[in-house]
């Protein structure tokens, strides 16, 4: 069963007066496991169906069904849920807060969340994004990568199944976006999870299982590669 279910997906914003379409009937499926890139031209609306997937946004219409929900069905309550729970978010700006060393940065979900062992849980996922060292810094001590991956590790403390990255590597050089990217692809097949990715890179998308070809609002072509990945 898909994870994440699009159905004629529609999203129309106001902009001075004027009707803007970001989506246009969008239908797709991702399930569980599964690094799927979003790839296309600035304004194609990668980033409106990423803030859709993970509940921050609600279609004009259309359905966005996560793990069996239709978010637009759920109260304000249950969406703060959902989001806490169920969804990780990763930005090309990282969006550390600065005056929070980097394993404090990763525990403040879990906090949110009244998740307990949140701490241990933070030094395993430094560990594994091979941060464990510098857990101690704060961001402004780290390199653009090394934010990256304290983030990556952020998004991951609640084991959410749906993890959302908006171009996660905009902001890195090619070996350390590499790295970054290792990591992504990690996180759905060690972790599970589904990961959705935005990017303008066609060498990132294919590194993907799935990629979803954008364009004006529409979905233009999904290419599945699983066999590609190895």
């Amino acid at each position: 069963m898909a994870l994440l279910r699009l159905d004629s997906v529609s999203k129309q914003y106001t902009s001075q007066g004027t009707a803007v379409v970001a989506l246009h009937e969008v239908s797709m499926e991702l399930r569980s496991g599964q690094f799927a890139a979003l790839v296309g031209r600035s304004g194609c609306g990668k980033t409106t169906l990423l803030n859709l997937a993970g509940a921050m946004d609600f279609p004009t219409s259309g359905r966005v069904v996560l793990d069996g929900t239709c978010t637009s069905e759920l109260s304000e309550s249950q969406l703060t849920e959902l989001r806490r729970q169920q969804v990780g978010f990763i930005f090309q700006f990282f969006q550390l807060l600065p005056t929070m060393t980097a394993l404090e940065n990763v525990e403040l979900p879990a906090l949110l969340a009244g998740r307990p062992k949140g701490r241990s849980r933070a030094r395993e996922l430094l560990a594994w994004v091979e941060m464990e060292n510098l857990g101690d810094r704060y961001p402004h001590q780290l390199s653009g990568g090394q934010m990256q991956r304290v983030a990556i590790a952020r998004a991951l403390v609640n084991s959410p199944r749906l993890v959302l990255a908006d171009e996660p590597i905009g902001n890195l050089d090619t070996t350390t976006g590499d790295l970054v990217l290792d990591l992504l692809r990690r996180t759905a097949k060690e972790f599970g999870s589904l990961v959705l990715m935005a990017t303008h890179s066609r060498e990132s998308a294919e590194k993907c299982d799935v990629i979803v070809r954008m364009r004006d609002g529409h979905v233009e072509e999904v290419i599945r590669q699983e066999m590609a990945i190895t």
